[in-house]
């Protein structure tokens, strides 16, 4: 019935289908196994994607060839770019999507990948001969042969949703857990853990006083996440809105304490500490009297509303009694309570690099299974997980993104050398050298890797190498071109600048803080219309690398720094016993983790530097 699969991916949300996509692009033969084909890349939870470093994630994904940004552009129905009052390290794009629609491209796409085979049906386990995984086993009896197993369970291992005092197996609303896997992984000697996650109640759109709230436009100019031409920027967004609970929601929540599972003991997880529900805020944060509450729409052609803000596990009377009592939501009408799951996780201290398991040869794991939250956090996993699966079993190199070179980089280096307690959520504060890892130049640092892969096309490889061009032609133009005080003057006191008394570049002026290359434009019509020649992105990405030019060279010049330590490897077999000197927490650490390089053992919670420099001198013996 079955041929013996390349690949096969357990799971077919965010992260099995970029694992999917990505091995079955680079040549191998994948089977996409999902308990339901009807819920296939699924957002479980908020209709969005991007934000805050997330953003980034999905350009990065997008420019290594990977889909996500794609589907996003087709789905959106408002963009907007985050922390523009910032520098551009922090800026970061966000699109609000149709969830429907979602789902639907991302499965289209799948179904016109050559390569990918679909099953439906609980997958209870992998089969293994030695220490190497062979394939997987149904809940129909089946064994299913492969090469290489990527798991992407997400929620579904053991999962409970809890609603107040209520309690069932799922893995989402209206689906059931999956069995089998945990208890096997544990025989074979993972460690495995619980962790927790919510979501908040969805309501009816008609029920609710717009009136009463504040609306949030997306951007005047919009822009999309992918570098490619496959996708266009919306021509019209739909509205999100802002709303705010008070005092009499938090007592009226603070009724339900007694029954809450996360109060009363009955939810063993760990949850997010970036996005707590909305109990857990009024009880950590009790001096507040309020907390911002995002009213969000599911899509173009429905009425159904995400409350973002308001995550849940509160008996469901309790929820609609203190959602009524928020401005707007009087006469709301409750489609579903909100609830929290519990999940089997397996500390990615277990992983490689290439999330590739150390215990068991060809074992994938990608996505919440590795303890992260958030579509994509575990989009990028699976992206890395599809390529390495394919690289190991066609005898490759493995792909590893440095942190110097990727937030994707960043995140994974963080799970394997440190693990996580609870629901990872990338940060821009977790990159040291995010002044290089701006979304704005996600294609200038990793389109030629995806094109070597085999995912970015020859057509993003040329839009890459012509923006890379045009900068830097720009750039070197702008430094050649002249103005004379009599051009430029008068402009410059009126945009607040102080004025010039002989012929400058108009590099110089470009690099004053309060001048933009849109006013640079204004000095005259020869300028004017010469940069009307040039698109906006490359504009944009001139104007950074100008003014930002000494702070990019410092991190460059950091980030190679660290690259000597990346240089330095370290045999898999090497016996730290045999090193006397190391601390015993660092020598326990580094025999657990088996770093392949000093950079990584550097980076190894419980490895001190002392335990570094001990290292370094014996290796260099």
């Amino acid at each position: 019935m079955f041929q013996e699969y390349d690949v096969i991916v357990v799971g077919a949300g965010h992260a099995g289908c970029e694992a999917a996509h990505a091995a079955a692009m680079m040549g191998s033969k994948v089977l996409l196994a999902t308990m339901n084909m009807n819920t296939i890349a699924q957002m479980s939870c908020n209709p969005a994607m991007g934000g805050v470093a997330k953003g980034q994630i999905v350009r990065e994904i997008d420019a290594l060839g990977g889909m996500s940004g794609i589907i996003s552009d087709k789905s959106m129905i408002q963009f907007r770019m985050l922390n523009k009052s910032k520098g551009p390290a922090m800026w970061s794009p966000r699109t609000q999507n149709d969830r429907m629609r979602f789902a639907e491209e991302w499965r289209i796409a799948l179904e016109n990948t050559p390569n990918v085979d679909f099953w439906q049906e609980m997958v209870t386990g992998i089969t293994v001969v030695g220490n190497k995984v062979t394939g997987i086993k149904t809940s129909l009896g089946l064994e299913i042969k492969a090469k290489a197993v990527v798991l992407t369970n997400g929620t579904f291992l053991n999962g409970i949703i809890h609603i107040g005092e209520k309690q069932f197996g799922g893995g989402r609303t209206g689906e059931r857990a999956a069995k089998g896997i945990t208890e096997q992984l544990v025989q074979l000697g993972f460690e495995a853990g619980r962790m927790k996650t919510g979501t908040p109640p969805r309501v009816d759109g008609r029920s609710l006083d717009y009136s009463k709230m504040e609306e949030q436009k997306g951007d005047d100019e919009p822009e999309k996440f992918s570098f490619s031409n496959t996708t266009q920027p919306l021509l019209e967004q739909r509205s999100c809105y802002i709303t705010y609970t008070n005092s009499a929601v938090h007592d009226t929540l603070q009724t339900g304490f007694d029954k809450s599972p996360m109060f009363n003991g009955r939810i063993q997880g760990i949850g997010p500490r970036y996005c707590p529900s909305i109990e857990d805020k009024i009880n950590r944060f009790a001096e507040r009297d309020r907390h911002q509450i995002f009213v969000e729409p599911e899509g173009w052609n429905t009425v159904e509303i995400y409350v973002n803000g308001f995550s849940t596990s509160l008996p469901e009377d309790i929820q609609y009694k203190a959602l009524t009592l928020i401005p707007g939501f009087e006469k709301a009408k409750m489609f579903r309570p909100g609830y929290a799951i519990e999940y089997d996780f397996f500390p990615p201290t277990q992983l490689s690099l290439t999330l590739e398991t150390k215990l068991i040869e060809n074992l994938y794991f990608a996505g919440q299974i590795n303890g992260t939250t958030g579509y994509e956090e575990a989009a990028c996993q699976g992206l890395i997980a599809g390529i390495n699966a394919h690289n190991k079993i066609t005898e490759k190199e493995p792909f590893v993104l440095k942190r110097s070179e990727a937030y994707i980089g960043v995140l994974i280096d963080d799970l394997i050398n440190k693990g996580t307690k609870e629901p990872y959520r990338m940060f821009t504060s977790r990159a040291e050298f995010r002044i290089l890892l701006r979304q704005d130049n996600a294609d200038l640092r990793l389109t030629e890797k995806g094109h070597a892969l085999g995912l970015a096309s020859d057509e993003r490889l040329q839009n890459m190498l012509d923006k890379k061009n045009d900068v830097a032609r720009l750039i070197n133009d702008l430094n050649q071109k002249r103005i004379a005080p009599e051009y430029a003057n008068e402009s410059l006191t009126h945009m607040n600048s102080a004025s010039i008394r002989q012929k400058v570049p108009v590099l110089g002026l470009l690099k004053r803080p309060e001048l933009n290359i849109q006013q640079i434009k204004l000095l005259n019509d020869d300028l004017k219309d010469y940069l009307n020649k040039y698109s906006q992105h490359v504009l944009e990405q001139a104007e950074i690398q100008v003014k930002y030019d000494s702070y990019i060279e410092k991190e460059k010049q950091l980030a190679e720094k660290m690259e000597q330590l990346e240089d330095k490897k370290i045999r898999n077999d090497f016996n730290y016993d045999e090193v006397k000197a190391l601390s015993a927490e660092g020598r326990e650490k580094l025999k657990k983790i088996k770093p392949q390089t000093i950079g990584q053992a550097s980076r190894i919670s419980g490895v001190s530097p002392s335990d570094i420099s001990i290292l370094m001198v014996y290796l260099s013996k």
